[in-house]
């Protein structure tokens, strides 16, 4: 069987198509659109202009499994329009206009469909899962590949950079505010005050930029998904506005990360922040996450 994922996130929205057999899945093409869903909002109101651009995308991509005659068909949304005051009313213009029926997700649900994605393709039977996305950030303790803690929090990489960030990258004051920002909110979640974990399991676009800057800043092999998380205060602060960045590194930027740029920085303060508090020492990038989660859980155990 063909079946498609529409995964509309706050920064991205995705297409991946998969080939599913006797249990096992196989991704066969990937296709995306940086919309930034998050920066269309207006206090706490989703924008006309943000459900125009996302009803093009779909459309677009529909006339594309059209062309290949396929009809099974899955769409979901986040934090990008489950967080929002008009989310029901967004959501129906979308399916309306677009005939592609949308699920809303819970940020529980998601936490749980980047855990069960994420733990297919991991030896570590105990862990600490992270997923920063554009406008929500997932975090879960698993032991023995069973879900002990899960919470979804308000805090990602595009809200930050809009909220925070006046430029194209961040000052060094923008960056202690946006620390403090997730400190506060991580804080705010007792059961996770005294976790102490000292390896991350990272998966979503920031951990995938973070992977993709440390192997090239230091000459690690591009296959290469650990990194060492003492590094990140150095990467933030080398890509910082204030900090007279070299032509050099901005070479660096466009060539690793160029759909992420703004949003890069903002994300890994975050991964930062959440690294220290934790007390872990490596973060290891793993690229399977919410939408192998959704068919492993909602397709393939239904049939």
């Amino acid at each position: 069987m063909i079946h498609a994922i529409i995964d509309i996130g706050s920064n991205t929205v995705r297409m991946a198509i998969y080939q599913i057999e006797y249990g096992k899945i196989e991704l066969l093409m990937k296709k995306k659109h940086m919309l930034g869903l998050a920066a269309y909002i207006r206090d706490g109101i989703m924008q006309q202009n943000g459900i125009d651009k996302a009803c093009e995308t779909l459309l677009e991509f529909k006339g594309f499994l059209n062309s290949f005659k396929i009809t099974e068909i899955t769409a979901f949304t986040t934090a990008a329009l489950r967080n929002i005051k008009n989310s029901q009313e967004a959501v129906q213009q979308i399916i309306d206009r677009t005939g592609i029926c949308v699920r809303v997700i819970s940020g529980d649900e998601e936490a749980t469909f980047d855990f069960i994605g994420a733990t297919h393709t991991t030896s570590e039977p105990s862990g600490l899962l992270i997923d920063i996305g554009g406008a929500s950030t997932e975090i879960i303790v698993y032991e023995d590949y069973e879900i002990r803690k899960k919470i979804s929090l308000h805090m990602g990489s595009l809200i930050f950079h809009t909220k925070y960030v006046e430029g194209f990258l961040p000052s060094h004051e923008e960056i202690v505010d946006m620390e403090a920002e997730t400190l506060r909110i991580v804080s705010e979640a007792p059961e996770f005050s005294k976790l102490i974990q000292a390896n991350i399991c990272g998966i979503g676009g920031t951990f995938k930029g973070a992977a993709a800057l440390y192997n090239e800043i230091f000459e690690q092999p591009k296959k290469n998904k650990d990194i060492a998380a003492d590094k990140l205060d150095a990467i933030i602060h080398r890509f910082t506005c204030d900090e007279g960045m070299v032509s050099e590194d901005g070479v660096i930027l466009m060539k690793t990360v160029p759909d992420r740029i703004q949003t890069i920085i903002p994300g890994l303060v975050i991964a930062n922040v959440l690294a220290k508090h934790f007390g872990s020492k490596q973060i290891t990038y793993s690229d399977s996450g919410v939408r192998e989660g959704y068919i492993y859980d909602q397709i393939i155990r239904e049939k």
